[in-house]
């Protein structure tokens, strides 16, 4: 198993998503529009070779970590980052108040 302590989660502004990256090597991304104080993240994705090693929960982990320093919100369309804040009470204070129950 991967451990999130190599991973990198890098926040990529001009593919809008965020980038877990393993030995150089971009194995992970959420995509997400941005709005006026909120990231409404809309996909998540692994690369099927590293499915089940934690990538995941590192990228989600990384990119709500970087949504709480930028002071932003969050509305997760995506079920994977839905369903990672509804597993991690330390996260719901992320979701926007308009975030219409998602996650």
């Amino acid at each position: 198993m991967v451990t999130s302590e190599a991973i990198t989660v890098v926040r990529n502004d001009d593919r809008h998503r965020y980038e877990a990256w393993l030995g150089g090597r971009m194995v992970g991304h959420s995509q997400y529009r941005s709005r006026t104080g909120q990231v409404v993240f809309t996909h998540t994705e692994t690369d099927p070779e590293y499915e089940g090693q934690g990538i995941g929960s590192a990228l989600a982990r990384g990119a709500l970590d970087d949504v709480r320093s930028r002071g932003e919100t969050v509305v997760p369309e995506c079920p994977f980052i839905a369903a990672y804040i509804r597993g991690h009470a330390a996260y719901a204070d992320l979701v926007a108040p308009d975030a219409d129950g998602r996650a």
